[in-house]
């Protein structure tokens, strides 16, 4: 059997433009969320649509190619892997966030 991956693929569009973080060591950082759509039939036949909003990161190049050709509304394809972090938010409440590191990008459509 092969050794089993942390690997995710998603095709959709973006709901925002991308925000670009330039860190002190000069590495570019983007953050940016997904939207993936699943349609299909209820019981009583009538077609239901689903929205997914996936938090997305992706750094050094990948940042770079983002942020100079991917903008709000641009769909793409993305392949990375599933990350949770936790943190504590400003008024010292522990949060938890779940977001795909981006390896590589298609961007897709016109």
């Amino acid at each position: 059997m092969n050794t089993l991956r942390n690997k995710v693929q998603l095709i959709g569009r973006l709901g925002q433009d991308p925000e670009i973080v330039t860190l002190e060591s000069g590495k570019k950082l983007a953050k940016f969320s997904l939207a993936t759509n699943d349609t299909y039939k209820d019981a009583t036949g009538e077609k239901v649509e689903n929205v997914q909003w996936h938090n997305l990161v992706a750094w050094n190049k990948t940042a770079e190619i983002i942020e100079q050709y991917v903008t709000k509304g641009k769909e793409i394809a993305i392949e990375g892997k599933l990350t949770s972090r936790s943190y504590d938010d400003k008024d010292g409440q522990k949060r938890y966030i779940t977001e795909v590191v981006v390896n590589e990008l298609l961007m897709l459509g016109k």
